[in-house]
């Protein structure tokens, strides 16, 4: 038996999956922003009591969380000192010269996680091929560890000059402190051994403010287990698509900052392949945001470049652009007079005007129950029952009241407001990368992804929609698809028309041995671990790259077929190629899987919908006012069976609705197959 915990804004998601014979149980119950380890708890226990599942009998769970993000969001870090070579004590202060706001002039810079009386300069001098220039002052060393015990820091970050190159220094720097000090040590060459100094000393900075904070927080997760019973080792999920060991999460946490999201683009991957859809825009979102990535051939679009909280962190991590739309997200109005849509978000306390818990101001959701897309006696997750009458009134008051409009009218505002940043979203995922959404399918997750789904994709020119059976916990799904996965670089910067391709190979063993150590320490057996390489290239003299798959042995005419891929991907992703320009590899990547063990999901049985249909509602939809509509029961709908919209199909974790114009039909896995027509 398996579990998967994911933690979100408003809910925690937990699926319970029998790999071998492919059930599923799936369970949605509120989080505890607050004391999110106990939310946790309280999944487990309502496995244990409620749904009869023995904890002992659990052989892999699976978590996922947004602790790390919300850390470094909310300023919530341990007390860090960075020590770096001397002249370099600002770099995280400088960053780069890119405008936040190009054309505001109050824009500011989030503030550096190190405060400057806590940036130590080291005598000491690399050059660029990792050559010392100026020997390590071990006598500062020691002095700047005085001034450390005095500052009662919690945790130290060291990124020297050229460190990517030769590691030599970092580490006798943190051999001497480590015997003074009992803090986590970060080391700039073991986090990302690459160049780019803004870049590697964020990272290594991010790095060790988490860790004391991830530390405690999966020590805690890991007790409520054992308390209930639950004795194996945690994996936890990583930006990357990938999972790691709990201990691999507590030395490197800056790797799982987009942990849950990553996990439900996984997710959509293995569904869509198995609904014979490889190209899928993913659409996840929950009750605080919205979640858009790409997947193109069965691959998912990856960066190194990302940012949290204004903090450059650079590790791969899958493409996702969030934006402020969820379930949960609050309807404004601006000073121009303007509808908005978050970002602020109701989430779970006190959440939604109808909810009951106090919230007063109009959400998403709220517009959608007055729209009657939503049944106010079937809420998600086991909430009580909904409050149609606040959520009428929250709307009046907020938004149809200063504006001059009716209810429905105002309702409607709210939901294509929200649908108009959904668009805008997966433009940049698509349109901005070259992509033609219209190629693509549109596969809708989280609790509200399936109710907006089918409107977006039709503005967009999407025609197919796919929404997965477990739709509303599949980022908790999608943690147990996930393979166990460790990336690692090494930084290069040489024309591939100068380099040995012996020598490459040899950085490319070193690579190997490195990671064939982590998937070892992770309890990946030696004969499991399966190594691809890539390399990020560029034209010599440009500032960004490109990253493209690279076969080994290496072979002079293997770097030629690299330098005539790197001009075919330039052109499509920058519209031209300058094939007489030599083309520069400038850091070399690996990706160390060990694939999850084989597992099934169990089909759905075949027949036809109407034992599935609950009755009928009036519901409003865009342009046509309110129509008379089919409810299903999202759950007991056969594979094979056929829908012609409007309706709309209920679960206990997402709500689908289904326009007019629109026909569906479930394959035998339980997805719904959208097909949308011009008149939707």
């Amino acid at each position: 038996m398996w579990i998967g915990i994911d933690i979100g804004g408003t809910f925690t998601d937990v699926v319970v999956l029998d790999p071998k014979s492919g059930r599923q149980l799936l369970l949605k119950t509120p989080s505890t922003p607050r004391r999110l380890a106990e939310g946790v708890g309280i999944g487990l226990r309502t496995l244990a009591e409620e749904a009869g599942v023995s904890l002992t009998e659990v052989e892999r769970v699976v978590h996922g969380s947004t602790v790390a993000t919300n850390a470094l969001l909310e300023g919530r870090w341990a007390r860090t000192a960075l020590l770096t070579t001397e002249g370099f004590r600002d770099v995280v202060e400088i960053g780069r010269q890119a405008r936040l706001a190009l054309y505001d002039l109050r824009a500011r810079r989030a503030a550096p996680i190190v405060p400057r009386d806590l940036r130590f300069e080291i005598p000491e001098r690399l050059d660029a091929l990792g050559q010392v220039v100026t020997p390590l002052d071990e006598a500062a060393v020691d002095r700047i560890g005085d001034a450390l015990e005095a500052c009662g820091v919690e945790s130290i970050a060291i990124s020297l000059l050229f460190s990517f190159a030769n590691p030599e220094h970092e580490r006798r720097v943190r051999d001497r402190l480590t015997r003074r000090t009992g803090c986590p040590i970060t080391l700039s060459s073991e986090t990302l051994p690459a160049f780019r100094e803004v870049e590697r000393t964020s990272t290594t900075v991010v790095n060790a403010c988490l860790r004391p904070v991830i530390g405690d927080y999966i020590e805690r997760l890991e007790a409520e287990g054992r308390g209930l019973g639950l004795h194996r080792p945690w994996q936890i999920m990583q930006s990357n698509g990938g999972t790691t060991s709990s201990e691999g999460a507590q030395a490197q946490p800056v790797r799982i900052i987009l942990s849950g999201p990553a996990a439900g683009v996984a997710a959509a991957r293995t569904l869509g392949e198995r609904a014979g859809v490889r190209d899928l825009v993913t659409l996840d979102m929950g009750g605080t945001s919205c979640d858009v990535s790409l997947i193109e051939h069965g691959r998912i679009a990856m960066r190194a470049d990302g940012e949290v909280g204004g903090h450059p962190v650079a590790v791969p991590m899958v493409d996702i652009h969030t934006i402020g739309a969820g379930g949960g997200s609050i309807a404004w109005i601006d000073a121009g007079g303007a509808l908005r849509v978050g970002p602020q978000s109701a989430g779970s306390e006190p959440g939604p005007a109808c909810y009951g818990l106090g919230g007063r101001r109009p959400t998403v959701t709220d517009a959608q129950l007055v729209l009657g897309r939503l049944d106010p006696e079937r809420p998600l997750g086991g909430r009580p029952v909904l409050d149609r009458d606040a959520a009428v009134r929250a709307i009046d008051d907020a938004v149809a009241g200063p504006l001059g409009l009716d209810l429905e009218a105002a309702a409607q505002g709210i939901v294509r407001v929200a649908d108009a940043g959904m668009e805008r979203a997966v433009r940049v995922v698509s349109v901005e990368k070259g992509r033609d959404p219209r190629h693509y399918g549109l596969l809708a997750f989280g609790g509200g992804g399936p109710l907006h789904a089918v409107p977006l994709a039709a503005r967009l020119g999407m025609r197919r929609v796919l929404v997965p059976a477990a739709a509303g916990v599949l980022s908790a799904l999608g943690l147990l698809v996930s393979d166990v996965v460790h990336d690692d670089v090494q930084s290069l910067l040489v024309r591939l028309d100068r380099l040995d391709p012996a020598a490459l190979d040899r950085v490319c063993g070193a690579l190997e041995a490195r990671a064939r150590a982590t998937l070892a320490r992770d309890g990946v057996p030696a004969g499991a671990m399966r190594f691809d390489f890539f390399a990020d290239c560029r034209y010599h003299g440009q500032s960004h790259e490109l990253t493209l798959g690279m076969a080994r042995p290496l072979e002079a005419s293997g770097l030629s077929a690299l330098a005539a891929s790197f001009h075919v991907e330039h052109e499509r992703a920058c519209g031209h190629a300058a094939h007489g320009e030599p083309v520069e590899l400038v850091n070399l990547r690996i990706r160390a899987v060990h694939t999850v063990p084989p597992f099934r999901l169990a089909p759905v049985d075949g027949g036809e919908a109407t034992a599935a249909r609950r009755g009928e509602r009036a519901v409003h939809f865009h342009g046509r006012g309110a129509v008379t509509t089919p409810i299903y029961d999202r759950a007991a709908l056969p594979a094979g069976a056929r829908l012609v919209g409007p309706a709309v199909l209920e679960g206990r974790e997402s709500t689908v609705l289904l326009p007019p114009g629109c026909d569906a039909s479930i394959d035998p896995l339980g997805t719904l197959l959208i097909a949308i027509g011009e008149a939707t």
